[in-house]
């Protein structure tokens, strides 16, 4: 390990996919993007499908991957996902047909939301948008009315205001 640098390895069920020396590392967690630098703390984190940014001096590369985890410490950074991919290695005419594919499976899926069926079939989409994203021609942005993200739910604590604190009278100044 180089001092001053995160030695980052990512790791699918086929092996080692990438293995690097950076100056950081930006990376998609379940609840939002985050970085590591050097002498980071220990961190566990559930990564949702997305795009990881390596920086390396004044180089930077992106590379996109599915769902998964990374653990951080020592500075260290083990990232644990089933897929990977690398801008070279797209086609990004083939990734439009494959998200025009599953979009039309998704429309025309009768089942229920939330069933191992649903989850692979947006997964799909996920992982083809990512990469088509990673490539430089993301696709606009859907929402399915079915989906758990989105604005959230109002609830009647929320109607209610807020308490405003009085104002204090201004202290006054002796002459």
């Amino acid at each position: 390990m180089t001092a001053g640098r995160i030695t980052l390895e990512i790791v699918t069920p086929q092996g080692l996919a990438l293995r690097d020396e950076v100056d950081q590392v930006e990376a998609p967690s379940v609840h939002g993007e985050f970085g590591v630098l050097p002498g980071h703390l220990p961190l566990l984190a559930a990564l949702r499908t997305g795009i990881v940014t390596l920086h390396k001096g004044s180089d930077e590369t992106r590379v996109a991957v599915a769902q998964g985890f990374i653990e951080v410490g020592d500075d260290r950074a083990l990232l644990l996902t089933d897929k990977i991919a690398q801008k070279g290695d797209l086609d990004p005419v083939a990734l439009r047909l494959e998200l025009k594919e599953v979009d039309h499976e998704l429309d025309r899926y009768a089942g229920p939301v939330g069933t191992a069926e649903w989850k692979a079939l947006v997964s799909r989409e996920l992982w083809a948008a990512v990469r088509l994203e990673l490539y430089g021609d993301p696709p606009p942005a859907t929402q399915r009315p079915q989906e758990q993200f989105g604005p959230p739910t109002r609830t009647p604590e929320d109607e209610e205001g807020i308490p405003v604190a009085e104002e204090s009278p201004a202290p006054h100044a002796e002459h």
